[in-house]
Order: structure tokens, then C-alpha cells, then sequence
């Protein structure tokens, strides 16, 4: 597919699209920098769920780690240190750990963190995060044995425990007070108490225009030198202002005029513009990158039929999809791996629909799925550039198979709750979604949300592979990395397969802020504590 067969140009598309939005919301309301201890920052979508282990998106990850701490953290190197714990000890067995948590944590309404605050705080986490599902399921019990100490019991033998502890992206075993962590994990918490360097000022939030975080003055930090989310979390803002501003223009003016600070994700074709200006930066704060996705969901026609899965895997042409959707190919690159091309597990093994892209191949296998013709209703995010033009690239695709589409027009923020639907698509659900991970995120079998065949209990999309949950849970349970790498190998022949999602590509995502901001952390997630200004 060429790009000529669109008659329209990337640009025209996402202009349409984030003016739509933006037209919605109405100018937005920044001012100008006046206390040099306020940061203002665009983030990539409006926050509107709070709960960080009830939705697995980004925006209220990145909310999460403002007002929540963790009691391990993942640090520059991917190296997972110790951060609310002081001391961990493993019967010899190595079927016992025991965690002793550090003096001075405290709640932000003040009140001690208490280890039966932990242990709830992970039982909840266990029952939604994918890594935590593997651990609880080799786990014979937690328990808090004095204020400060719990331990986790295991019943089979589990490796990565303290990994799955410190996982830094979705789902992140954020602690919280026990009488909010015993909220069933279906249910989103009303509560927003957390430890961390930060307190959600709950007055100052405006949905669809801006969410604000004071300093905590009561957090205690680490004496260790910041790295990623471990180390000291020390906080030199008194004050962090999200102003969501859909249209890109819009946030590019006000980054050069100096009204906001930083811009999270400018769309890369802004990049090199704001590389000119010598008052802006950029700086790539995840050097390990981004996997896009397309998902299909299992629970109804035609995508509960595997052929019809299959005929998606046929029709992607990564590069297509890359050009169209991010522009500048210095940033993105084909990947036809389901774990990052970056990380341990990279294979091409079972790729080649994804090398061929052969479409007659696809329209064969529409027909024999059994194909009734119906529209395939596609979740269209229009705040966010890349998700917005794969939306359109993937109409294309789909109709060029056999498929007829409709695109469903929303923001980030109300598609986490339509994404979320399990009734059929004529009823207020959906067939196709797309979203994009870190390679924190699909860096190995126990973290990937996407190889989960676990049916109701799996992401969104629901698929029912037994096949993936076993391989997945032998890969847990070895011990050999030359194990491990086979077993993941495994994994991704039978996905390839199965097909419970298809990944359309890697990018690298710059981040951007004025020159006097200083001392940004390389992280999977942007993160505020050691930011000052100059």
C-alpha cells in the first residue's frame, strides 16, 4: 500500500482529528510560568481514571507514580532495587521471603504505612497485573507478621519474585492503605491516599482540562543516588500542573512561548522544529522504546474465529503502518518480534505472515472464517496522532481484505472505559482496538499483557489459549536462561498462530521541555521527583 492511495496527506489527518477534540474543550486555560517552583506539563491524554490497578493506562500509571511508592523499583539499567523495604530475607529453600519495610513511611493523610497496608495492597495487585496473577498462583499465602514485617509463603517454586515486586510499568504494585487495597479490583478505589513524593490535589482537578500534585513535605527519601524509579526521590517543585491540550499546535506554541514546561510526547514530526529552537530540548527518557498493537477481541465475530485473526496477522505491513502513524523513520523500525526488538527474547521465529503481508493470503482466510459481512467496529482514538492515523491505515487494510469497518470516533480517556466492554459490537462494544506498550511491558513472557490466554481474566480482547498460559507459566518456573529463551520461543509460535494481538512496528518516543528544566530521569515513564529548574 502506497501512501497516495489515501488522497490525503498524515498531517491533514491528525489536524482534522485533534481540532475536533480540541474544539470540544475550548481554548485551554494556560498561563504564563510565574513561580519557578510550578512545573506545567502536557501530558499524552486526560486523566479521568485514577485508579492505577484497575486500568493498565499509561495516564494513570504515570498519575501513580506521583502519589504511590513501591516497595521495589526498577532503576537505569533494568536492575531492581529495594525502595519502601529495608530488608529482604529467603529461607534457604528459597520458598519464604520476608520483607522488613524502612522507618518513616508514612500515608499522606498521616497515618505509619503498616505491612497489613502491603499485604492487601498486593493481594489486590495480584488479581489484575499479569505478573502478579503468575506469582498469587504460586503462592500458598502473605501475611503480615508484625507492623512493620510480611512475608510471602510460596507453594510452588517461583524465580522472579522480587521482579514481579519491582515491575516498573503497568501493572505497578503501587501500595496503598489496606482499608482502600481491600476495594474488590473490579471496582475503581474513590479514595486517592498514597505514600509517595506527592499528593493529588483531588479540588484542583479539572477533567478534560488539568489535574494538579503538590509536594509532599512529610516523604522521607531514600539516601541512595536516583536512578529510574529507585534511589532517592527527592522533590525540588512544590507544585506540577497537568493542562491537557489535545491539539498538537496548540501545545507546540506554548512550549516555545514558555507558557507550559514540557511536552510528554510531541508527535515526532514536531521534533526536529522544536530541536531548532534553542530555548527547547528533547530527550529520549525511554531509550528501550515503544511496540505498537493491534488487538482483536475474541469474545465475538469475526475475530472469535482464529482465521479471522490470522487474516490480520496477513494484512500488516509494519512499515506502512510506521510511515503513516509516526512519520520520521529515524525513530521507528519493523519488529517482528511479539517481545522487543531491544530485549532478551527477540526472535523472528513464526513471523514470516509479517515479513510477507501476503493479502490475497488475508482475503482467502476472511472467507474461510466464515465472514457474514457485518461491520467491524474500530476504536478511533483522535487525541493522540499515531493512534489516530493507525485507526485510518487500518480501515484501509481491513476493507482491501473483504472487511467493512466502521470507526468509531472517541478520546484516549473515554476508550479505556468502551475498551473495557464485553458486550457485542451492535450493543456498545468493539471488534479492534489499537494501543501501544513499553518494552518494559513486552520485554518477556510473565509481563505481556498480550500473551495471556487466560479468557475472561486476560486483557482486553479476552483471548482463550490454554496453550499460551502454560508455556507461560513453564517460563516462570525455569531456572536456565538457555530454558527460557526456548520456552519464549515457544510462546511466540504459538501467538503467531493464535493471534491474540498483532504488533505493527517499534518506535522511540522523544520527550520535550524547556532548557531550564534540569536533571530528568531516564525512566519507561516520565517521573518528577529530581526535576528542578535552572
Amino acid at each position: 500500500m502506497r501512501r497516495r492511495e489515501f488522497g490525503i496527506n498524515r498531517r491533514q489527518v491528525i489536524r482534522g482529528a485533534v481540532a475536533a477534540a480540541a474544539s470540544t474543550l475550548g481554548a485551554p486555560s494556560v498561563q504564563a510560568q510565574k513561580d519557578q517552583q510550578t512545573l506545567r506539563f502536557v501530558p499524552h491524554a486526560d486523566l479521568k481514571i485514577l485508579d492505577p490497578i484497575w486500568t493498565t493506562a499509561y495516564i494513570t500509571r504515570n498519575h501513580g507514580y506521583l502519589v504511590y511508592d513501591t516497595l521495589f523499583s526498577t532503576d537505569e539499567q533494568s536492575q531492581v532495587r529495594p525502595q519502601m523495604v529495608d530488608r529482604t530475607s529467603v529461607s534457604p529453600d528459597g520458598m519464604k521471603y520476608t520483607f522488613t519495610l524502612r522507618d518513616g513511611l508514612r500515608w499522606h493523610d498521616g497515618r505509619p504505612v503498616l505491612s497489613e497496608d502491603c499485604v492487601e495492597s498486593l493481594k489486590r495487585w495480584g488479581k489484575k497485573d499479569r505478573f502478579g496473577q503468575l506469582l498469587m498462583a504460586h503462592t500458598g499465602k502473605i501475611t503480615a507478621t508484625n507492623k512493620k514485617t510480611f512475608a510471602i509463603e510460596l507453594a510452588e517454586r517461583f524465580g522472579p519474585v522480587v521482579e514481579a515486586l519491582g515491575k516498573p510499568s503497568s501493572t505497578v504494585p503501587f501500595m496503598m492503605p489496606a482499608w482502600i487495597a481491600s476495594t474488590s479490583p473490579e471496582e475503581q478505589i474513590k479514595e486517592i491516599v498514597g505514600s509517595g513524593p506527592f499528593k493529588f490535589a483531588r479540588d484542583e482537578w479539572q477533567p478534560g482540562e488539568q489535574v494538579v500534585y503538590v509536594r509532599n513535605p512529610d516523604y522521607i527519601p531514600r539516601d541512595k543516588t536516583p536512578s529510574g524509579s529507585t534511589g532517592g526521590k527527592k522533590v525540588h517543585l512544590d507544585k506540577i500542573i497537568w493542562q491537557y491540550i489535545p491539539d498538537p499546535w496548540a501545545a507546540a506554541e506554548y512550549l516555545a512561548a514558555g507558557k507550559v514546561d514540557w511536552w510528554e510526547q510531541p508527535p515526532l514530526d514536531f521534533v526536529p522544529k522544536i530541536e531548532q529552537n534553542p530555548d527547547l530540548q528533547t530527550f529520549l527518557f525511554d531509550p528501550l522504546g515503544v511496540q505498537g498493537w493491534l488487538r482483536p477481541n475474541c469474545l465475538h465475530p469475526p475475530f472469535n474465529n482464529k482465521k479471522a485473526r490470522q487474516a490480520l496477522l496477513n494484512m500488516m505491513d509494519q512499515v506502512t503502518y510506521l510511515a503513516w502513524s509516526l512519520g520520521q523513520s529515524q525513530y521507528y523500525r519493523a519488529c517482528r518480534s511479539v517481545f522487543a526488538c531491544g530485549g532478551p527474547y527477540n526472535t523472528a521465529i513464526g513471523s514470516e505472515p509479517l515479513i510477507e503481508h501476503d493479502l490475497t493470503r488475508a482475503r482467502q482466510l476472511v472467507k474461510e472464517s466464515g465472514y457474514d459481512g457485518r461491520p467491524i467496529v474500530v476504536l478511533h482514538i483522535t487525541d493522540i496522532s499515531w493512534v489516530n492515523a493507525a485507526a485510518i491505515v487500518t480501515r484501509q487494510r481491513l476493507e482491501s481484505i473483504g472487511f467493512k469497518v466502521i470507526l468509531k470516533a472517541m478520546d484516549w480517556s473515554t476508550n479505556l472505559v468502551v475498551r473495557a466492554r464485553k458486550e457485542p459490537p451492535e450493543n456498545g462494544g468493539w471488534n479492534l482496538l489499537h494501543t501501544w506498550w513499553s518494552a518494559a511491558d513486552v520485554s518477556n513472557p510473565a509481563v505481556h499483557f498480550g500473551l495471556s490466554g487466560a479468557g475472561p481474566r486476560a486483557w482486553f480482547g479476552w483471548p482463550d489459549i490454554p496453550q499460551l498460559d502454560k508455556l507461560v507459566t513453564d517460563w516462570v518456573r525455569a531456572t536456565d536462561q538457555t530454558q527460557r529463551k526456548q520456552i519464549a520461543d515457544e510462546v511466540q509460535q504459538v501467538a503467531f498462530s493464535e493471534v491474540p494481538y498483532v504488533p505493527w512496528g517499534e518506535w522511540f518516543q522523544p520527550t520535550a521541555f524547556r532548557k531550564n528544566v534540569r536533571d530528568v530521569l531516564k525512566f519507561a515513564t516520565p517521573i518528577f521527583w529530581n526535576v528542578k529548574f535552572t
